[in-house]
Formats: C-alpha cells, sequence, structure tokens
C-alpha cells in the first residue's frame, strides 16, 4: 500500500507563489514511485478534478494550458517526492490540490492541500 501526503496549501494574494509537496510513503512506495509518472490534479466544488501537471519517471513535463508558464512540476526519486512550484496565482487556481499517479489509482488519493487565491 503507498500513502500520498500532500502539503504546502495556503492562502495567497494574486500573484503570489506556492510550493506544494507530496510525499510517497508505505510498504513497496519507493520502488512504484520511482517508476511511475506523477500528477498533480485539482478540484473545485461541483467540478471534476482536473489534471494538472504530471512528470514521467524520466522527468518528462507535461502542463494543463491555463498554467504553463506559471507552474512547475518536479521529482525527487531519493525521497520519494514530487513538488508542484506554482508562481503567478490567479484566483481561478482557487481548489483542492492532490497528487496521484498518472493514470491515478483510487486508493492512493490523500487529503489534498487547500490553494485560496485571494485579495
Amino acid at each position: 500500500q503507498v500513502q500520498l501526503v500532500e502539503s504546502g496549501g495556503g492562502l495567497v494574494q494574486p500573484g503570489g507563489s506556492l510550493r506544494l509537496t507530496c510525499a510517497a510513503s508505505g510498504r513497496a512506495s519507493g520502488s512504484i514511485f520511482k517508476i511511475s509518472t506523477m500528477g498533480w490534479y485539482r478540484q473545485t466544488p461541483g467540478k471534476q478534478r482536473e489534471l494538472v501537471a504530471t512528470i514521467t519517471s524520466g522527468g518528462a513535463t507535461n502542463y494543463l494550458d491555463s498554467v504553463k508558464g506559471r507552474f512547475t512540476i518536479s521529482r525527487d526519486n531519493a525521497k520519494n517526492t514530487v513538488y508542484l512550484q506554482m508562481n503567478s496565482l490567479k484566483p481561478e487556481d482557487t481548489a483542492v490540490y492532490y497528487c496521484n499517479l498518472m493514470p491515478t489509482i483510487r486508493g492512493y488519493w490523500g487529503q489534498g492541500t487547500q490553494v485560496t487565491v485571494s485579495s
């Protein structure tokens, strides 16, 4: 079993920055994490969860069009951790942010971390 724990969210003004962290733990988490494409997802009330960014085991990245140039996903395989650096935040980035594998595994969803962008 793998547990994914997200952290780093908070309240920030428009134009501000946050860095989210997703740490994987549990039995076999290391071996699973290292070979897996990881993704950051976000969800707002009443809407479906959307894929924001992905990073392959080799470090190739892909982004939702609306965050390109503002968000950067990275990973540290030695720490079983994936990051999301979010710059130039906008009110429409407000959401609960989650990490998971891509494609997702239902049992791996964590509690997420709330990001609120507001003045």
